[in-house]
């Protein structure tokens, strides 16, 4: 039987390549299907994990920021009330198209990664040794920004771009769109392009002009350095990048470019940006947006723990509100008399404003800042009112400083054993900034400060000389929990331990604490110093337009009675 059989002919590849190249093909062969098996293994690998995550996440409204008083009830405002999402339909053509030209030119033609930007980004950073570049799409930018990856490392960058092609599978471009604009932050607190044009421009994002759509574009690369409430020259400058671009892209033209760039912004002034439900959510609401813009935390659904004291906030504006009334109850009262059923009106009724600072920390307990704040906004609490003989603790304090002797109801013979500028002088190192008379009136009490400053002022006395920083925050925590700011408590040396005792002597001992009651020469304001165990209140009563408010002696016996109802506390 025969074992013959015929010579199968070399492949195709072999024939055309010279003998000396056919093994070194075999291994560049083996090497590609090893190489593309290893591929399919890691694209699987990043597609398995992608695959944990929740698209509909994608699509939901961010949770709002929650607020918590110093023992953990919470405030009844939260950082995120009033928050809506934008529809595709609210945005304006002009922004679609600014935001193509500024973060991602070819979003419409690519698959969610621009691999071009990519190859030039990952060369780029081959260069720097460093991830300088990052050639994020807007659906990467949505997917960072829906499930917090942001930390730089290539598994974090392989996980963004898994979760990206899902994205792009699962929902239209005009949709990814739309979710990014209202998931990001655009600073002052403004998660959301819709919050963002009513917190900046007080208006609809629909009814924004071409610049104020450019110069929200403008923000996103920077919402803390380029918010026009930080920095209005850098705002102006990325809207007009964002502009040039727009000119480079063919969107507009250079003649529009100018017109554009002419046309004036309508920015919110300051009191058309608060649009919290108190004066003391106001304050917190400023002092967190200054934090979260210092650290340039951009996150949502934050849990923050304010240094407010719920309990004694309530009784504050409780009693401060029925002493009031007994006064304007009078039949000697012929002031105008508060009415919240009209609000907008230029009413001059009878205000007043309070703050308490814990003594030793700073930390403050109570905010005032007027008498109804649905009918007027302002915060008395940082308003300057004349002093009067409440300023004598502080005279008292300067001449202690000097080794002089303190005098109790007699501040102009403690004031000229000094003289008025080494009165100024201490008083600024307690927080008080004036304006201050150069005169012997000054002892007297002609400098004007804010319920705020005299707070602190009281209780750097309280404190042994120390003078506290107020803060409003105490801690902030993430969505999970993660504690990412704590607040320091901050304490200046003003003066000495004596000075400062000897500065209390001319606050009267009554229930526990020690309380100073009196008014201006003119009686258009009356102030209320009361150092307790642990707090310091300042508290103002006036009328904003400064008119007499009722006789010195009626105002002292009303102040005494109030602090009386106040107790030991």
């Amino acid at each position: 039987m025969s074992s013959w059989r015929p010579i199968t002919p070399d492949p195709f590849w072999k024939r055309w390549l010279p003998q000396w190249l056919h093994a070194p093909a075999i291994w560049t062969f083996r090497a590609a299907i090893l190489g593309l098996v290893c591929f399919l293994g890691f694209a699987f690998f990043y597609f398995l994990l992608a695959m944990r995550f929740d698209l509909d996440e994608v699509a939901k409204l961010p949770a709002g920021t929650i607020l918590y008083d110093r023992n953990g009830t919470e405030l009844p405002s939260s950082f995120g009330d009033g928050r809506r999402l934008a529809k595709r339909q609210d945005l304006p053509e002009f922004m679609v198209q600014a935001l193509q030209a500024r973060e991602d030119a070819r979003f419409y033609q690519h698959g969610g990664v621009d691999y071009r930007g990519l190859a030039r980004a990952t060369l780029r950073n081959l260069k720097d040794r460093d991830f300088t570049q990052g050639a994020s799409t807007l659906t990467m930018q949505l997917a960072r920004n829906t499930y917090e990856i942001r930390a730089k490392s290539l598994h974090r960058k392989f996980l963004e771009i898994a979760l990206t092609l899902r994205i792009e599978s699962r929902y239209e471009k005009d949709e990814i769109l739309t979710h990014y604009l209202n998931r990001i932050y655009f600073g002052a607190g403004a998660h959301g392009v819709e919050k963002a044009a009513r917190t900046y421009f007080q208006r609809p994002v629909s009814e924004l002009h071409e610049g104020e759509c450019a110069l929200i574009v403008g923000i996103i690369r920077g919402p803390h350095i380029f918010s026009p409430f930080r920095n209005l020259d850098a705002a102006l400058a990325q809207r007009d990048e964002t502009l040039s671009r727009m000119v480079a892209m063919g969107f507009i033209t250079e003649a529009e470019r100018k017109t554009i760039a002419a046309r004036p912004l309508r920015l919110a002034n300051e009191t058309e940006r608060e649009t919290q439900r108190s004066y003391a959510l106001q304050a917190a609401m400023r002092e967190l947006n200054r934090i979260l813009d210092s650290l340039d935390i951009r996150l949502d659904g934050l849990h923050v723990k304010t240094t407010l004291d719920a309990a004694w906030q309530a009784r504050l504006e409780s009693e401060l509100n029925r002493a009031v009334l007994d006064l304007e109850k009078e039949p000697s009262w012929k002031h105008p008399i508060h009415s919240s059923h009209s609000p907008g009106q230029e009413t001059d009724y009878l205000q007043y404003a309070a703050v308490t600072t814990e003594t030793k920390t700073g930390a403050i307990l109570a905010l005032i800042g007027g008498r109804d704040f649905t009918h007027s906004a302002v915060d008395r609490s940082r308003s300057r009112r004349d002093l009067g003989s409440a300023f004598e603790p502080f005279v008292a304090a300067a001449a202690s400083e000097r080794g002089k002797l303190v005098l109790p109801g007699r501040p102009v013979q403690t004031g000229r054993q000094i003289g008025p500028a080494e009165v100024e002088r201490l008083a600024k190192r307690c927080g008080i900034a004036g304006p201050f008379l150069k005169t012997e009136d000054l002892f007297r009490g002609s400098v004007a400060a804010t319920p705020m400053e005299m707070s602190v002022g009281l209780a750097t006395l309280g404190n042994q000389g120390k003078r506290p920083k107020p803060v409003l925050i105490r801690e902030i925590r993430d969505a999970e929990g993660t504690l990412i700011y704590t607040a320091k408590t901050n304490l200046t040396p003003a003066l000495s331990p004596e000075a400062a005792i000897d500065a209390t002597s001319v606050l009267k001992r009554h229930a526990g604490t020690r309380c100073f009651t009196g008014a201006t020469g003119s009686e258009r304001d009356a102030w209320t110093l009361r150092l307790g165990p642990s707090g310091s209140t300042a508290i103002w009563l006036g009328f904003d337009k400064p008119t007499a408010i009722a006789r010195e002696t009626r105002l002292n016996a009303l102040l005494q009675e109030f602090v009386s109802r106040l107790g030991n506390t």
